[in-house]
């Protein structure tokens, strides 16, 4: 198939529009196609630009139309019975309209956040070099980041599982240096990235996995850490590398 076939379905595979088995063999391809892979570099660089320009919120047709039905004055009828009525309503409306809009920027930001990282997790398998530090042995990997990052972290022991470490490099994530750890699963990679968790700077996380564009995301909070685990294996297997994971401290 020509290259130009297949950069034909790099926007649908970047957007997650693109079906298992023809992701599956585009991403070997651009593994192997080094023109390629520079159009998945370019294209998830354009992508950044254009998630940073629209990162202001934009309120829904719904909030509108409640603002609209809060501002519209009703009709005098009894004076002072109206103030009332329409106080207790007003500040329904204001607390609901708060809930709504925090509840609503808290999942954009997550969105943004996971988005930025399955755009790094494509971008490094895109890559020729995916991994820095290149070994399946943890006890490698682990010093590798000594000096590199602020802080240390425990990998989990694979024995008897289906993963297999492939390694690891250096991750920014809101301008902090991180761990980005590769995993493979039969014919799925995974990355483990790990920040350290900085409160409100980081989005809150979602209970259980989370499907952004053609992944699925786990993230949760420990010991001081932030852990996301993002690859194109079902939830299930995602849920389990993160059990692992939990289970290192």
């Amino acid at each position: 198939m020509a290259c130009e076939t297949w950069r034909e379905q790099l926007d649908a595979y970047l957007d997650g529009e693109l079906a298992p088995a023809p992701a599956s063999d585009l991403k070997n391809h651009v593994r192997s196609c080094g023109a390629c892979a520079g159009e998945v570099l370019e294209r998830v660089q354009l992508k950044r630009a254009v998630a940073a320009a629209g990162k202001r919120y934009e309120p829904s047709a719904q909030l509108r139309a409640r603002i609209a039905r809060s501002i519209s004055s009703p009709q005098r009828r009894g004076g002072w019975q109206w103030a009332f009525v329409l106080i207790p309503a007003a500040l329904v409306l204001i607390l609901s309209v708060g809930v709504n809009f925090y509840a609503g920027r808290e999942n954009s930001r997550r969105l943004r956040s996971y988005s930025e990282l399955a755009d790094q997790h494509v971008s490094a398998l895109a890559s020729s070099t995916p991994v820095d530090v290149l070994s399946s042995d943890r006890h490698t990997v682990k010093p590798w980041f000594q000096g590199k990052i602020p802080f240390t972290f425990n990998l989990p022991e694979l024995e008897g599982s289906d993963f297999t470490l492939l390694g690891g490099r250096v991750a920014y994530f809101h301008q902090t240096p991180g761990a980005h750890l590769i995993y493979q699963l039969r014919k799925h990679d995974i990355s483990v990235f790990i920040f350290p968790d900085r409160g409100s700077e980081m989005p809150t996380a979602a209970s259980g996995a989370t499907h952004v564009l053609s992944f699925n995301v786990e993230s949760w909070t420990q010991d001081g850490l932030r852990y996301f685990v993002l690859g194109d294996a079902s939830a299930a297997d995602i849920a389990a590398l993160s059990k692992l994971l939990r289970g290192t401290q």
